[in-house]
């Protein structure tokens, strides 16, 4: 049972982490501290140049990534999450 308890911790944290990097503003905090994605990337399938990309442009990629395709499915989770909290508390 407690499996339960630790699993939908596990959930909300997820979803909240998941809310931070989306809210994130590119222009206004993301700028600042140096992971902007102002860079011109290659197209699909070519190299970034030399080889493998750094860790630093792997996690602009990742959070403009969640960004993009998590902002509708993470509108229907918070939904879902608040009408969970509201009916069972």
């Amino acid at each position: 049972m407690v499996f339960f308890f630790a699993f939908g911790s596990l959930i909300y944290t997820c979803v909240l982490l998941v809310n931070a990097v989306a809210i994130l503003s590119e222009d206004r905090f993301l700028a600042r501290v140096g992971l902007s994605n102002s860079v011109n990337e290659p197209a699909f399938g070519a190299s970034s140049g030399g080889g493998d990309a750094s860790i630093k442009s792997k996690l602009v990629n990742l959070m403009t990534s969640v960004r993009t395709l998590m902002r509708i499915p993470l509108i229907g989770i918070n939904v879902l999450i608040i009408l969970y909290e509201l009916a069972l508390g």
